[in-house]
């Protein structure tokens, strides 16, 4: 194994080029590349969209553009090429073809048709393969594509804003704005790279947001997740509005509203999934499931406290961001939690490799489950 002191630098390249693709590559991993020769870079790339080129095939080509020789030169890749044929043709292959000396790569790539393979084409044909370089950096740029292979569920992230005392609203309801304008476009950036935004239907009823991004570096507009047991959803509401990029999916049982559902039907940017009744609910299980079949690998939950409890009483989130204002609203306020009904502290949920720091005004606890 070869290691030179300009691999860090050249791979924390290709993270930052990966990132671009936030909020785009939906079941795709982030990845990016970057081709060196002679201590220059001689082309990048990325992983741009959900069934464009892969991030090796666009370094490659930009070096082409530049009219530059791949022969003998250095490809540097967060996770392992791929192996074989899906929307794209296997990176791999094309990397022997290119006649690229070596390749440095940050992380295996889980998914089993890829694990090792792409890796072990490389070799048979030559190539210097490095792993693990900025191993920790790679595995947490992709925590969410790893964890949906490993779960086989969209990985969630549960966001909330609240008081010191765990409040989310007055009991009016009231809860323009609890945080300051600092965590609220932190929060916009959140939604910016995630592939959609789930909420309950008593958050569009007492709210009517619009669950779009418009501050921040990460322009994806995520769809807009809508969990609504008997379709009570205003047929006026502005997650609803055709004006909106993406669509909304409305998550209900077989007990919903027949004339409501008749007229959500008609409406091009809606998609209705029927999922399981649990308990006169949506089964929140199921839902995750079926939203497999839109291509959502990752989830903000921004949900009120029904919801987010019955996410986490499903063990259905994965990890938390939590923005703690310093106000105090009191015991009559609307919790960022709803009841989990524990008995006994051994049994309540504990949230690891916490992380605290300052916003403006407020702090930021982040964690997984």
């Amino acid at each position: 194994m070869y290691f030179n002191f300009d691999d860090d630098y050249y791979m924390s390249r290709a993270i930052e080029l990966a990132k671009k693709g936030a909020g785009y590559t939906l079941t795709n991993p982030l990845v990016g590349a970057v081709i060196v020769k002679d201590d220059m870079i001689i082309g990048e790339g990325y992983h741009e969209k959900f069934g464009a080129p892969h991030a090796e095939v666009n370094a490659i080509i930009d070096a082409k553009n530049r009219g530059e020789d791949l022969i003998g030169s250095t490809l540097y890749v967060n996770l392992e090429p791929c192996s074989h044929q899906g929307k794209t043709p296997p990176c791999a292959s094309r990397i022997v073809d290119e006649k690229i000396s070596r390749v440095v790569i940050g992380t295996r790539d889980p998914y089993r048709e890829v694990s090792g393979n792409g890796i072990k084409i490389l070799e048979d044909a030559g190539i210097i393969v490095d792993e693990y370089v900025m191993e920790d950096e790679c595995l947490n740029l992709n925590e969410r594509y790893f964890s949906y292979i490993k779960n086989n569920k969209p990985f969630v992230v549960l966001k909330s804003a609240m008081t010191l005392d765990g409040k989310i609203a007055t009991k009016t309801g009231n809860s323009k704005w609890i945080t300051t304008e600092v965590s609220r476009n932190f929060s916009h950036e959140l939604r910016g790279q995630l592939d959609a935004i789930m909420v309950g239907i008593n958050t569009v009823i007492n709210d009517n947001p619009t669950l779009n991004v418009r501050f921040g570096n990460y322009k994806n507009s995520p769809i807009r997740i809508i969990v609504d047991s008997t379709l009570r959803i205003p047929i006026n509401s502005k997650v609803l509005s055709n004006e909106l990029v993406s669509f909304s999916i409305i998550a209900t049982t077989n007990n919903y509203d027949r004339e409501k559902f008749d007229l959500l039907s008609k409406k091009e940017n809606v998609r209705i999934v029927i999922t399981d009744d649990k308990n006169g609910k949506v089964d929140l299980q199921d839902l995750l499931q079926k939203l497999k079949e839109f291509n959502i690998s990752s989830i903000l939950l921004e949900g009120g406290g029904m919801l987010n409890a019955s996410m986490l009483k499903e063990n259905l989130v994965d990890k938390f961001y939590f923005f703690v204002a310093p106000k105090i609203i009191g015991s009559d306020g609307k919790n960022a939690i709803g009841e989990m009904n524990f008995k006994y502290l051994k049994d309540v949920i504990e949230i690891k490799e916490t992380r605290v720091e300052k916003m403006s005004d407020d702090i930021l606890i982040t964690g997984r489950m």
